[in-house]
């Protein structure tokens, strides 16, 4: 039996659910394993933990099929132009994505919702979802295994999260990319790989969370939409974009060094001059694409935030954006912003930053290779 075959029959048997769907996703399925399999140099904990995520992620998709199986009305559900945030990783879009989703007036992607989306949620009982409980111990037994992670990027089990592992049920993602060296994968993913499916899918995962829930407009995240913005635009032709900015020679070490975190667990050689370059290199491509359609007569559907005035004080951007949406940033949305930002002091968020040089990384060079990017938004330098 091959490797998919085992793969997709320990889906079947850990739910008792046969229909995937569509095919959509087994190009990608293959293309992943083909590389684990022959480039990422895993080690047996590598191994087990992206197996793992895999069926995992097949899983999920048996069950939001048997969902709709059972009741086709959710694809009656209209998303209704929602707020993307899109943008280069590590530009503050997790604290934006913690600040919009204290507003009880708008739909944002809980970090328990994203890993186990079925049953969807009822907001008769998602106080007492026993989903909760069971993704913050998760997320205990993730901090032991990539302890500076917690650091890297502070969250909890009900904080705001990113839609990448809806992309990744049709298995056109970047979640596996920072586990391991898969660079066949990712040549196919960002290259040749068609993402309209993907954001198909991910609408219907999105269509089956809001069945149930008073319609409200949703708030979504993910910085590799700028790698596929052609694409996400064709899924949802009525986004609205929120889009963060930073000095690059911060933003691409600090990717590195998650890419290295998570690596390091799971391979006894990662190679941190190769994380170095692929994080450069996809951060630029999509910054590439971004910018030739945001300067195709997109530019009236973005906001830009720029990092170190929203870190600042977050509440004057916070209203011209919802100025820019057309809507009230109410007393009670502004209330629990602020308290989530009193209870977030920023000293919580240190952790020991890896030298940029040992990923073949210079600041200087990189200002220099992300001008088009700097100039076209007016990003500064960070102070040293």
């Amino acid at each position: 039996m091959d490797r998919i075959t085992q793969l997709l029959n320990s889906a079947r048997e850990r739910t008792g659910l046969h229909d995937f769907g569509g095919d959509s996703f087994r190009e990608g399925l293959d293309v992943l394993v083909r590389a684990l399999d022959s480039e990422a140099r895993l080690n047996t904990t590598g191994r087990a933990v992206l197996d793992g995520q895999i069926v995992d992620l097949l899983v999920n998709r048996l069950k939001i099929e048997d969902w709709y199986d059972r009741h086709p009305e959710i694809d009656d559900q209209e998303i209704i132009a929602p707020l993307i945030g899109i943008g280069l990783p590590r530009t503050g879009s997790t604290a934006l994505g913690c600040l919009l989703g204290e507003d009880p007036h708008a739909r944002s992607l809980r970090t328990w919702e994203a890993t186990s989306p079925c049953p969807p949620p009822d907001p008769a009982t998602v106080a007492s979802d026993p989903r909760v409980a069971q993704q913050a111990a998760a997320m205990e037994r993730r901090a032991e295994m990539f302890p500076r992670m917690v650091g890297m990027l502070p969250s909890t089990a009900t904080s705001p999260t990113e839609c990448q592992l809806f992309m990744g049920y049709d298995f056109k993602s970047q979640i596996f990319q920072p586990f391991a060296e898969i660079p066949s994968y990712v040549e196919w993913l960002v290259d040749r790989a068609d993402l309209v499916p993907t954001y198909r899918y991910l609408k219907r995962v999105l269509k089956l969370l809001q069945w149930r829930w008073p319609t409200m407009p949703w708030r979504i995240k993910n910085p590799s939409h700028i790698l596929f913005i052609e694409a996400l635009n064709q899924v949802f032709p009525d986004a609205r974009f929120v889009m963060t900015h930073r000095d690059v020679a911060a933003v691409i070490p600090s990717v590195a060094d998650v890419y290295l975190e998570m690596r390091k667990a799971l391979s006894d050689s990662p190679d941190l001059v190769a994380i170095g370059r692929e994080g450069a290199d996809w951060c630029e491509l999509g910054m590439r694409r971004m910018i030739a359609f945001r300067s195709a007569g997109q530019d009236h559907r973005f906001f830009d935030i720029h990092f170190e005035p929203f870190q600042a004080d977050p509440f004057l951007i916070l209203e011209q954006l919802y100025r820019f949406l057309g809507e009230e940033l109410t007393p009670e949305a502004r209330a629990g912003m602020e308290a989530w930002r009193r209870s977030k002091p920023r000293s919580e968020q240190r952790y020991e930053r890896t030298d940029p040089a040992a990923f073949g990384l210079n600041p200087s060079a990189l200002r220099e290779r992300f001008r088009f990017y700097s100039d076209r938004f007016g990003v500064l330098a960070a102070a040293a």
